[in-house]
């Protein structure tokens, strides 16, 4: 029952693609229970996010045709349409592809640490509608535990890669306190979202949101345990804020160098710490001339972000280094189980063989038949059914001109070497 990896993502299909195979969450669960009804796979989950819909199955044979047939059918897209942006990884290559995604090596942000808690509402998903077997099952464990491994060992996630967590991170270099201190952000948008996210996860003592639209600064405040205010409120507070980091889109300086000046005063000249994410900026240049002003511009920061992604590149083959080591320690595994299977079914076979021979020589017995002739019959029966398949096996092999089938047989039952050195 062969492993499969399968789907697309940001490298291989535009958004327009992967929007179209995007799984919604509410569905996702009948489409399991679709998936394994067309008949060719024993067992899947699906991993569906904005980068990516990936289908991790196994399969009955060797066939992924109807697998892509399945998604293209289930999102009504043409087969012959998703094929160009569609891969697939089989067995090995399956196994190398989920421990690269888990341990964030194939993420749009490489090392980002979000995939892997998606991955694992996958495996709960795939979980509680029975669409796990064996080695999906066992595959998602390894898989959990080698990305834990990456994220301890290496420093993979170690450097901030992104704007909003750059500037959170160098934040936190300056105040060892954080706890203690106040921020002001100033703008309401995505990127203010993630920045308010990071401040609070590092435990950030007050948050204080200025927007220009006064309800959404409301609705992310209140995502963070903060406090919102309009634009124009902010000379009022903006000596509160031992941190200050602005994006908005306005037109013109929301920060002046005069009123900065003016709120230093009303700390004592304790330092502030100042982020302009915004393009154009949203603080007066001039502030960095102030003492006691630490202003930072988006260009900053990204020398800082090009300086961590090198550091997570250096981290990430490292990380190559200890999957490829984990493939085959799965793989290994898997052989063993698939090995234990067959031998299960090899004495399974021979047990009831023989339970068939000795309900045989029992009837005898029962009808008084010489117990020697009983035994000698029971004897050629059971050495003319287990011998009967390796025998037939090599004289097929033999009139093919199998030699590789030969030799392994000969090795399996060890067998003298029919044609022995002279």
């Amino acid at each position: 029952m062969p492993l499969l990896a399968l789907g697309l993502n940001h490298q291989t299909a535009p958004v327009g693609v992967r929007e179209r195979v995007a799984f919604a969450p509410d569905r996702l669960n009948a489409a399991l229970r679709n998936l394994l009804d067309q008949g060719g796979v024993h067992e899947a989950a699906i991993l569906s996010t904005c980068n990516r819909t990936e289908l991790y199955c196994g399969l009955k044979d060797g066939d992924s045709r109807p697998v892509v047939e399945w998604l293209g059918d289930y999102h009504k897209l043409r087969t012959v349409d998703l094929w160009p942006y569609v891969y697939q990884h089989a067995e090995g290559l399956a196994v190398r592809h989920i421990l690269r995604v888990a341990s964030g090596l194939d993420s749009l942000v490489l090392g980002e640490p979000q995939i892997l808690g998606q991955v694992k509402a996958a495996y709960q998903a795939a979980n509680s509608v029975g669409a796990l077997g064996a080695r999906l099952e066992r595959l998602f464990q390894h898989t959990f535990a080698v990305a834990k491994q990456v994220r301890t060992d290496t420093r993979i996630g170690a450097s901030p890669v992104s704007v909003a967590f750059a500037a959170v991170s160098l934040a936190k270099q300056i105040f060892a306190d954080l706890p203690q201190r106040t921020a002001l952000l100033i703008g309401a948008g995505d990127t203010m979202e993630l920045v308010a996210r990071h401040l609070h996860e590092s435990g950030i003592g007050r948050l204080v949101v200025a927007n220009r639209t006064l309800e959404r600064a409301h609705a992310l405040a209140a995502s963070f345990a903060g406090y919102a205010i309009a634009l124009d409120e902010i000379p009022a507070h903006l000596g509160e804020a031992d941190m200050v980091i602005a994006a908005t889109c306005c037109p013109g300086w929301v920060l002046e160098a005069p009123l900065i000046r003016r709120c230093l005063k009303q700390r004592r000249h304790q330092p502030m710490f100042m982020v302009d994410l915004a393009v154009p900026r949203d603080i007066d240049p001039a502030a960095a001339d102030l003492d006691d002003v630490y202003l930072y511009t988006v260009d900053d920061l990204k020398d800082i972000i090009q300086d961590n992604l090198r550091s997570r590149q250096a981290a990430a083959a490292q990380a190559e280094e200890m999957i490829d080591n984990q493939v085959e320690h799965f793989m290994a595994w898997l052989r063993t189980h698939d090995s234990a299977a067959s031998l299960r079914a090899l004495r399974e076979r021979a047990e009831a063989m023989r339970d068939a021979s000795l309900a045989r020589a029992h009837r005898q017995l029962a009808q008084g038949k010489d117990p020697v002739d009983v035994m000698n019959i029971l004897a050629n029966t059971l050495t003319n059914k287990l011998m009967h398949s390796p025998c037939a096996g090599l004289r097929e092999a033999a009139a093919q001109g199998d030699v590789e089938t030969l030799t392994l047989i000969q090795h399996l039952y060890h067998l003298p070497d029919a044609n022995p050195p002279l």
